[in-house]
């Protein structure tokens, strides 16, 4: 069960491990304002279908999806490749696509890249259902996990080390999503 220390959500614990904060919420908003205004110039001319993928991007596409100008739409696809703190390196499909991709532009909303495992499947998979274009932005980018180059984001909010992190979306074990900052665990 969840033990939240209170000092200003400074230090959060889960699974008896111990995160501090490393993105607080007024970084995450200006990170997110930033994307959203590069979005808004360079599909300025365009509609394009936004691909949440779910469960930990789910907090970033709505908060992206506020700030941008340009007609889109969306929808959600469900993948999984991670069993607790590590990634499995599989990819499940759990939930498909449900809207037609043929001749649209495309961009995945992610959570967070790391060894672009999950996004290389993914834009293979949109490419080969007729996709014109696809590009991914996420909230988080670990460049040095990267082990697909086609996976680096052409939108990534924060890059940031290879550490496990928790909330704004992001889950240990499905708990944690619910916190307004970004925390890592404590060394």
């Amino acid at each position: 069960m969840k033990k939240v220390n209170t000092d200003n959500m400074k230090t959060v614990t889960y699974q008896n491990i111990e995160f501090e904060e490393y993105l607080n919420p007024d970084e995450i908003a200006e990170a997110v304002h930033r994307v959203a205004e590069r979005i808004n110039h360079d599909y300025h001319n365009r509609r394009p279908l936004f691909l949440c993928v779910l469960r930990g991007a789910f907090i970033y596409m709505a908060d992206l999806m506020r700030q941008l100008t340009i007609p889109t739409e969306v929808c959600f696809v469900r993948l999984h490749s991670y069993d607790g703190m590590k990634s499995t390196g599989k990819i499940r499909q759990l939930t498909g696509l449900t809207e037609s991709v043929e001749d649209r532009d495309v961009i995945i909303v992610e959570d967070i890249v790391d060894t672009g495992l999950t996004i290389h499947w993914l834009k293979q998979h949109l490419m080969n259902h007729g996709a014109h274009s696809v590009a991914v932005t996420s909230f988080l980018y670990k460049p040095d996990a990267l082990q697909h180059e086609d996976a680096m984001p052409e939108y990534p909010a924060c890059e940031i080390p290879t550490k496990f992190v928790i909330g704004y979306g992001l889950d240990i074990d499905e708990l944690a999503r619910n916190l307004p900052s970004v925390y890592t665990k404590k060394e």
